[in-house]
């Protein structure tokens, strides 16, 4: 891969929805029924609204929008418990920008920040560390925040605060894992899926091997796939294929940045630091076993989860956002009640609205309620109808 307008030839996006469509039109079960894939990656999700992939692909094809955008499946108490710990005066709270706008049950760590509290937005944990050199005298909160793609540069820099002896140092860790939830989606009486498109970041770090299970024992087809239009639509193509030859295998399309046994410097790093939690909360899907990690005891000096006090409170969603549901690909966004009227990006009611991977702000962003008909090469718009 040299440029990225190889992955956004408008004419080569033509070649493979038409391709799409003869695969379809000789796929038994979508004369009765649509084909569900589900993308899992917040990530895909961003890219099939922004490029309007959704629009191009034959109505016998249902993307489903799976929750692999961490923000939007924290939970509101968890954001609750970070405000907690950014209100103390000793203070200073680092976070991801994305994380700033969750909302908590009364507030964000926005608004906690408009109330006083010392809360920083920061590029990555390395910078957080290097606040807590810079500050001696206060306590630096790290965000730990997001699956298996951010969890080495945490585990990372606990390491290195570790060798430089840095006491003032800690992270809040909420970092989440891929496989357990996705056996908890095969598993769910809402949802029938016929196929998936497997996460690219996480894979470069996993690998392809932890999928298996997919495979052997719930025979669905999953690509792992890349963000650019082509990626995706290609990835489309390979899981219809497996389909209409009856096969269900791990297949790689991201073969240019994700290794079959993934990252183990990477892997490494996650082993020493963390280890798997009994079970881990997440909004809209409940309580799911082995899937987040949290801090081993041989490194609890910078767990922040024991250093500090917090209210750790299970608080459900407001009755009236549907986050869960969109989540789980039970509805769309615009299905939601309060979709683009009590919620919107400037004023989010779920989580869904805020991370620019949520499915309602990808939707609302790039106008996802009606067919798109463009894929874009550079920053212009190029039509493929």
């Amino acid at each position: 891969m040299k440029y990225t307008d190889e992955f956004r030839d408008a004419e080569k996006a033509k070649v493979l929805i038409k391709e799409i469509d003869k695969l379809v039109a000789t796929i038994e079960i979508a004369k009765t029924r649509p084909i569900n894939i589900m993308e899992v990656c917040g990530g895909h999700t961003h890219s099939i609204f922004r490029y309007g992939l959704e629009g191009m692909l034959p109505d016998a094809i249902e993307l489903v929008h799976g929750p692999g955008c961490p923000v939007c499946v924290l939970p509101m108490g968890r954001v609750d418990d970070c405000v907690s710990i950014a209100e103390r005066p000793e203070v200073i709270f680092t976070t991801f920008g994305d994380a700033m706008r969750v909302p908590g049950s009364k507030k964000s760590l926005q608004q906690a920040k408009a109330d006083g509290a010392d809360v920083r937005m920061v590029y990555s944990p390395m910078d957080a560390l290097s606040l807590a050199r810079k500050n001696p005298d206060r306590e630096v909160v790290f965000f730990g925040l997001g699956f298996e793609t951010t969890m080495p540069s945490t585990a990372l820099t606990v390491l290195q605060a570790e060798a430089d002896g840095i006491e003032n140092f800690s992270v809040f860790c909420n970092h989440i894992t891929i496989v357990p939830t996705i056996k908890a989606i095969l598993d769910s009486p809402d949802l029938h899926l016929d196929g998936f498109l497997g996460p690219g970041h996480v894979s470069m770090v996993i690998g392809t091997a932890p999928y298996e299970f997919i495979a052997d024992f719930y025979k669905r087809p999953m690509v792992v796939a890349g963000f650019e239009p082509l990626d995706v639509l290609q990835s489309i193509w390979m899981v219809l294929k497996q389909i209409k030859d009856g096969r269900a295998e791990i297949e790689n399309q991201y073969a240019r940045i994700v290794p079959e046994a993934g990252n183990n410097a990477a892997l490494t790093a996650v082993g020493k630091v963390y280890e798997l939690r009994e079970f881990f909360e997440w909004r809209g899907l409940g309580s799911i076993d082995h899937s987040g990690v949290k801090v081993r005891d041989d490194y609890a000096r910078f767990d922040a989860e024991r250093k500090f006090a917090i209210p750790g409170v299970k608080i459900a969603d407001p009755k009236s956002c549907q986050c869960g549901e969109v989540l789980k690909g039970v509805i769309k966004p615009w299905q939601c009640k309060v979709f683009g009227t009590a919620c919107t990006p400037e004023m989010p009611l779920g989580a869904l609205m805020v991370s620019s991977e949520g499915a309602c702000a990808a939707y609302y962003q790039y106008g996802g309620v009606k067919k798109h008909t463009t894929v874009r090469s550079g920053s212009q718009p190029v039509s493929v109808s």
